[in-house]
């Protein structure tokens, strides 16, 4: 086989795999190498300079196909030109980088020319590693290769060492581009939410926010929780720069609420701001006769009168249920007893401490209006709070 042929050869060899490989439309590259060629003793010639040229494609990011064409003289005994023809496939042994380690493993076939012997055409495999580097991004590269070429199928097996020197020059390799870095997100007032979303974007180090980056204000009332001496502020309510309700004379019952805005500085008071004397009385809470059933309009009096103790955590107070003097003394006292705990219970049900709450009855024996009247008996049908620590 001739040169010319063993190149008609590489270049079939060439199409079949780019019609084969899924990478036809990636990179491929074309080596011309400087080859300096340890031959077999057996040969009796010297060792050689030759030259090859190779046609590759990147199958994969470390797979990589390459046809190799290559022509080197042998002087000695007897002058011998060797011309070969392999296909080789590059494995890469980490990342492309710009310095690239490689195996190699491929097979061929070669052919001797000499005037003085005959000329025989063999099988040949290859075995070797290289390293190849880049130079920056661009197309170019240089490549170190070493191989060891085994001549098979003759009548006498050669082994040659073959180190090769060669400039790679590869098409289709996409330009590098530099990447944009991407866009730093900031937060600004480092309070955990991003500036986008940071409707605040100037709170103090160390502020608890909320999720539109916002000083948290559990009760809208425009100030926030870590300033708020009252948290729980109805919603609406107008507040000063402690978040709490104004109250002018400091009795803890906020100014739109208190019926009684002047009392004396450590004045005890009940809901309404006013100050508490020794008996609250429940007027409006009445029973119907002869039971211990509420009549209509009772129950936001006893709402009002829990709020009061509520203020007033440290009173101990005596529930007073009272009769009218119909019906005898003991059913009397026992129905008043029984109107005293209905309504100690509803206490307890709106928040009033029962460890301070007991109850008594006593009957018809303190009447404050005329049994002789029905409208005195309804007064007389009542229950009262006594402050007994006051």
């Amino acid at each position: 086989m001739g040169i010319r042929s063993s190149l008609q050869v590489l270049m079939v060899l060439g199409i079949s795999l780019v019609a084969v490989s899924p990478a036809n439309a990636g990179e491929m590259f074309v080596t011309p190498s400087f080859n300096y060629i340890d031959d077999d003793p057996k040969r009796a010639a010297d060792d050689a300079t030759g030259g090859q040229i190779g046609v590759g494609w990147k199958l994969s990011p470390r797979v990589t196909v390459e046809g190799v064409a290559g022509y080197a003289v042998m002087t000695g005994y007897v002058d011998v030109d060797v011309a070969e023809l392999s296909a080789n496939v590059l494995f890469s042994l980490g990342p492309d980088t710009r310095l690239s380690p490689y195996v190699l493993a491929g097979t061929g076939i070669m052919k001797t020319y000499s005037a003085a012997i005959e000329n025989e055409t063999s099988a040949l495999a290859n075995l070797g590693v290289g390293v190849k580097y880049g130079f920056g991004e661009g197309p170019l590269s240089l490549r170190l290769e070493w191989r060891t070429r085994f001549e098979l199928f003759n009548t006498i097996t050669y082994t040659d060492q073959i180190t090769s020197l060669a400039l790679q020059y590869t098409f289709g390799k996409a330009a590098y581009v530099m990447p944009i870095p991407e866009p730093v997100e900031r937060d600004t007032d480092s309070d955990g939410v991003l500036d986008k979303y940071d409707v605040c974007q100037s709170t103090p180090a160390g502020q608890s926010v909320n999720s539109r980056g916002c000083p948290l204000d559990s009760d809208d009332d425009s100030v926030a929780d870590d300033l708020d001496s009252c948290q729980n502020s109805p919603r609406g309510a107008i507040v000063d720069a402690t978040g709490c309700e104004p109250d002018n004379d400091h009795d803890s019952v906020p100014n739109h609420l208190d019926q009684c805005p002047a009392t004396s500085v450590g004045a005890r008071v009940d809901s309404k701001g006013c100050e508490i004397h020794a008996v609250i009385e429940l007027s409006g809470v009445s029973f119907e006769s002869n039971s211990d059933q509420l009549l209509p309009g009772a129950e936001s009096v006893i709402i009002d009168a829990a709020a009061t103790l509520r203020l007033n955590q440290d009173f101990i107070v005596e529930v007073a249920g009272h009769t009218d003097s119909s019906g005898a003394d003991g059913y009397n006292l026992m129905l008043s007893k029984s109107r005293a705990n209905t309504v100690l219970n509803y206490l307890i049900t709106y928040g009033a401490n029962p460890a301070n709450l007991t109850s008594r009855g006593y009957g018809e024996a303190e009447p404050i209006a005329d049994n002789t009247t029905a409208e005195g008996r309804v007064a007389n049908r009542r229950v009262e709070l006594r402050i007994l620590n006051r």
